[in-house]
Order: C-alpha cells, then structure tokens, then sequence
C-alpha cells in the first residue's frame, strides 16, 4: 500500500508523536524519525493529538510547551499542528468549561473526541450536544472501533452533524476484521470526513500500511 505513494500530499488527522506525554512515540530523537519517515513519504501536514484523559492529564499549557520544542528541533516541510484527542470521560465536561481543551482545524473549529472501544458513555448525546454548546464541532476519531456502535447510531450521529475520523490501519485489519469491515462499510456510506494515522508506534503503522488493500483513496481535506 505504501509503495503505491497512497500517502503523498496527505494530511495525518490523528497522531501520537508528540513525544514524551502519553502511550504514543517516547521521545524526541523517535518523533524526529517518525517525521522525517513523513517526509520520505511524501506527507504534506500532521495533527499531534496527544490523549486527553483521566489515564494522561495533560494540560494544553504543557502540551504546547512540548509542542514548541518539537518545532524548534524538526527542520523538514511536513507541517506540525498541534491539537489533542479528548476522552469523553468524567473530567470531560469540567475540562471543556474551562477551556482546557485544543481544538483541531485551520480554524480550531473542531474537537476530536473519543470514548472506550467497549462502552459508550451514558450520556454521550448529552456531551456531543455540550460540544456543540461551545461552539465546536466534534470530531469521533475512529468511529470503527467502537463495537458496541450500531449502523442505526453511526447514522443518527452523522445525521446530527458529529463528523467521522477514520484511522487508515483499521482499514488493513489492524484491529481486527470487524473493525476492517465496520470501516468499509462507513467509508462506502461517504460518513468520513478525515482520516488519521493513530500512530502510536512506527514500526506498528508500517506494518499495518503494509497489507496491500483494494478500492481505497485517501481522504483528503
């Protein structure tokens, strides 16, 4: 899949590289690789979206002071933005009323969220809404992850304006076939609006991007 160039002129939605603050990319020689592997690839701009969660409190402070030293060591043309993935967590909504959030976009218009893989939040309408509320859209990062999402709610949520982030190796089986297909099915539906990396690990996305997949373009903003 990569040999094919799939990746020139892309724009990564969704990364762990920024390094040092969550279970992603560790330090700042290994982010440095990372990059400049982006580089070679011909990618053109990369969100870091570092967690935002009970498990990784990281504060926007800190994370744009991190942000800042990336910038200054990286010397190549990918371009770096800075955002974060929020958990729809217990902590959630006291974060977002303070404004202790980092919204993604050219306009910083939109918050890429996520919840578990297992179970929704009981009140994930009423948080979606709240996001709303603020004036920011929300972002699901990889919607085919989540297994107890049914094709009814995946529609009511795209339906009500909740946009779609697809992670490119749930595409190539990386975490499982049901989330392979659950992807297929979504991209056919033409619900995804984005498309990200969730790199956590190099060689883990290089071996996933690896599997030669048909009948896929990239999404592309």
């Amino acid at each position: 899949m990569l040999e094919t160039g799939f990746l020139r002129g892309w724009t990564d939605w969704h990364s762990h590289i920024l390094p040092g603050v969550d279970d992603g990319i560790p330090t700042l020689e290994d982010a440095l690789a990372v990059l400049r592997w982006y580089e070679a690839q011909g990618v053109q701009e990369v969100w870091l979206t570092p967690h935002m969660m009970e498990d990784y409190p990281n504060a926007p402070a800190d994370l744009r002071a991190r942000f800042a030293a990336l910038q200054q060591a990286w010397d190549g043309p990918v371009v770096l933005h800075l955002a974060a993935e929020h958990m729809l967590d217990a902590l959630f909504e006291q974060r977002l009323e303070a404004g202790e959030v980092l919204p993604i976009g050219p306009d910083a218009g939109t918050l890429l969220v996520e919840t578990s893989c297992y179970n929704a939040p009981m009140n994930l309408s009423a948080l979606l809404d709240r996001i709303k509320k603020s004036g920011l859209h929300p972002l699901l990062a990889h919607p085919e992850r989540y297994v107890y999402m049914s094709d009814s709610a995946y529609r009511r949520l795209h339906e009500s304006g909740v946009a779609f982030q697809l992670n490119l190796p749930s595409l190539c089986g990386a975490f499982g076939p049901a989330a392979a297909h659950k992807a297929r099915r979504l991209l056919k539906a033409g619900y995804y609006s984005y498309a990200g990396s969730d790199l956590h690990s190099l060689h883990a996305f290089q071996s996933a991007m690896s599997v030669p997949i048909r009948s896929i373009s990239p999404i592309r903003s």
